[in-house]
């Protein structure tokens, strides 16, 4: 009896975090559409398109969650039960602030990175397809912050050269 009392509440403790993983996803995917849509100059092509394929991958992560959520008995909030928290990763007044977007795309995919860490910690011996899940999503988002510390990289020398 023990033990099924602490893998519910394990399981529990595990949805608890997959739904904020979830919610970090869709937010993910509704400000990179906005950056993606509102920056301007030449620069900003290169990252607006780079945050356009990113989307997809975002929205793809927040419908494996989703799934997995509803596999452990959970529910998928709608968007009046999810909360904002990427303040770095809002409009910018000056749309061709390439480097203040670059700069809150990794921030947020260093947040989602210790989230999935989280549940990987969470789930070791309890729930390994839910922590096989978050060691995937991890590593798509340990690659799309490489991309951008790239992006980044450019970015602080074109600075610095001109």
């Amino acid at each position: 009896m023990a033990k099924s009392k602490k893998a519910a509440q394990v399981r529990e403790k595990l949805v608890r975090e997959l739904i904020t993983s979830y919610n970090m996803e869709v937010e993910t995917v509704l400000n990179f559409l906005c950056h993606s849509i509102n920056l301007d100059g030449v620069r900003a092509e290169e990252i607006k398109k780079s945050l356009t394929a990113e989307i997809q991958s975002e929205l793809g992560h927040a419908a494996l969650l989703g799934k997995r959520i509803k596999v452990l008995g959970g529910q998928v909030p709608g968007s009046m039960g999810l909360k904002a928290r990427q303040a770095s990763l809002q409009a910018q007044e000056d749309t061709t602030d390439v480097e203040a977007v670059i700069k809150g795309v990794i921030e947020a995919e260093e947040a989602a990175i210790d989230q999935y860490q989280k549940i990987i910690e969470l789930s070791d011996r309890a729930d390994y397809v839910t922590q096989e899940l978050a060691i995937r999503l991890k590593g798509d988002e340990e690659d799309h912050r490489q991309l951008f510390v790239g992006f980044l990289k450019e970015y602080t020398r074109m600075r610095r050269n001109a």
